[in-house]
């Protein structure tokens, strides 16, 4: 599919939106957009010929699409505001505020912009800012309490820097949504500092003039900054222990002796089996947990074995059995406990994705699918729609029948129809894919 097409084309070309401040949408606008296609396919705008998109652009525009975001609706305000005000004070990123205020706030305030903070489901937690704007930006829900997520709002800054986990600049007609196009924003994901996971985003909203690359990497150091300060304020880790980060990311992270290792694919994969088994594995086991390919040598497991010790060092990976020295705290045996526990809100806050999602270890593969068979089943039985509407919005939830019908059933009326067409298009799809399998009848030409 090219990068030139446009799911939610732009109504004018770029930098040409109107937005609160003055002037076109200058540095870092695309080039062009698609004027009205009617679906996939090469854009023309206005003019002549086909105008480029950003890469990243396109594939936020395509996922917008596919999760079938209404390019003239809204956000929905999902927290009200009692609700918000318990929700955020716990959340981690409330330790964070007084930085990111202290970095951002003046700078917003004097510049006509909003400062504005999500959690890790895109639910905007913090919006702050110049009086006016905040008055302009409430008539297309940018406040506090809306769930701003890619698969909810479509193509927005905090929204896709959460989907690709990077951070990202959406210029005015870059935005999905027709109304969002007058305005320009950046925003950065912000990691818990020691396990890696997404705890949400910081983003700076407003006019034209935040469309220059130093917008971009003003609020990647506002992120890494709050980093550092829930760093300094969190507790000390234990000498020894080990943290192992794999929920939502292909390659794990372990912390070791004070030190954080991105691990290879198979490593990660490892290092999940043996946090899982803290007993120890052995050889001919292990060798059946990692490989589908039967065909696979004990000398290949062995030599991968030798590369990870000699990464993490000898006092970490112990053998005969294999196993890992110490107590590990991995991010999945932590869902698995809390979900065992009855903690089924804690739980859902902690899954940051699927296990290793690119695994095909049959070991990973097994704990993967036990894990979210579990969590999925725990938020259906509890029915609560904003648990059920932060897996049906995720990635990994944005084709999960089960769960759509379940929120559907626990919405508030004034939610339902955006959560019904949703449900109707991924019944209709997996109808006509139900149809397509069926083996040809006695009467049907094959």
């Amino acid at each position: 599919m090219s990068d030139t097409w446009v799911a939610g084309q732009a109504r004018t070309a770029p930098g040409t939106a109107p937005g609160p401040g003055t002037g076109d949408a200058g540095v870092g606008s695309t080039s062009g957009v698609a004027d009205d296609p009617a679906g996939p396919g090469t854009g023309t705008g206005p003019g002549s010929g086909p105008l480029p998109v950003r890469p990243l652009v396109a594939a936020s525009w395509r996922r917008s699409a596919r999760a079938r975001v209404n390019q003239d609706g809204a956000a929905r305000v999902e927290l009200a505001e009692d609700e918000l005000a318990a929700y955020r004070d716990g959340h981690p990123l409330a330790a964070a505020m007084p930085v990111i205020r202290e970095l951002m706030g003046a700078y917003a305030t004097d510049g006509e912009h909003l400062l504005a903070v999500c959690d890790a489901a895109g639910r905007m937690l913090w919006v702050e800012g110049h009086p006016t704007t905040l008055r302009k930006a409430r008539g297309m829900n940018f406040v506090a309490g809306a769930r701003w997520s890619e698969a909810a709002a479509g193509t927005n800054a905090p929204g896709t820097a959460l989907a690709v986990d990077r951070p990202v600049q959406v210029v005015a007609a870059e935005h999905f949504r027709h109304p969002v196009r007058a305005w320009t924003c950046a925003a950065a994901p912000v990691h818990d500092p020691r396990s890696g996971r997404v705890l949400g985003a910081v983003d700076i909203t407003g006019g034209s003039r935040l469309a220059h690359p130093h917008s971009l990497g003003f609020v990647q150091a506002v992120a890494r900054a709050a980093e550092s300060q829930l760093a300094l304020l969190g507790p000390a880790p234990e000498p020894g222990r080990l943290r192992l980060s794999a929920l939502g990311r292909d390659e794990a992270v372990l912390s070791v002796g004070g030190r954080r290792v991105r691990l290879s694919r198979r490593h990660s994969e490892i290092l999940v089996v043996l946090a899982h088994r803290p007993e120890g594995v052995g050889g001919e086991e292990l060798l059946t947990l990692l490989y589908e390919d039967a065909s696979v040598t004990p000398v290949t497991l062995r030599a991968e074995l030798s590369r990870l010790r000699a990464l993490l060092g000898p006092d970490v990976l112990r053998s005969r059995p294999y196993r890992l020295a110490g107590a590990v705290d991995a991010d999945f045996a932590t869902v698995d406990r809390r979900l065992a526990s009855g903690a089924v809100a804690a739980a859902a806050g902690d899954y940051a994705g699927p296990l290793l999602p690119a695994s095909l270890a049959p070991g990973v593969v097994r704990l993967r699918e036990r894990l979210a068979d579990r969590l999925r089943a725990a938020l259906v039985d509890r029915g609560d729609p904003g648990l059920l509407a932060d897996w049906a919005y995720s990635t990994w939830g944005e084709d999960d029948v089960t769960v759509w019908r379940a929120l559907c059933a626990a919405v508030p009326a004034a939610q339902l129809p955006p959560v019904r067409a949703r449900l109707d298009s991924l019944e209709a799809e997996l109808s006509a894919g139900a149809t397509l399998l069926q083996p040809p009848g006695p009467h049907t030409r094959g």
